[in-house]
């Protein structure tokens, strides 16, 4: 009886053991893609730049326009949050 039990264990262990084994793996599985898909980014970004210097400049100039614009929206969504939250408490 106690055998038939110990057995038992070390199935749900064993199963337990590998359930863990899978999702360390796709766990592992998904970091590998991205860090493959930032490797091919960079590579394509370098061959970019050296192909067309000017690409650079250009690139940075739209990415400091578009943390611009993302800043402007941060600031308009709180002010429509506090404009909505102060009609609430005139309302109550």
């Amino acid at each position: 009886m106690a055998e038939s039990e110990s057995q038992e264990g070390n199935y749900d262990s064993r199963r337990k053991n590998e359930e863990n084994l899978r999702k360390d793996m796709k766990r592992f599985l998904e970091q590998m893609e991205r860090h493959t898909v930032r490797a091919a980014c960079t590579v394509y970004n370098c061959a970019t730049i050296k192909a067309n210097p000017d690409l650079f400049s250009t690139r940075k100039h739209l990415e400091e326009a578009f943390l611009m614009c993302r800043e402007q929206i941060e600031k308009k969504w709180q002010e429509v949050l506090t404009e909505s939250r102060g009609e609430g408490q005139k309302k109550e």
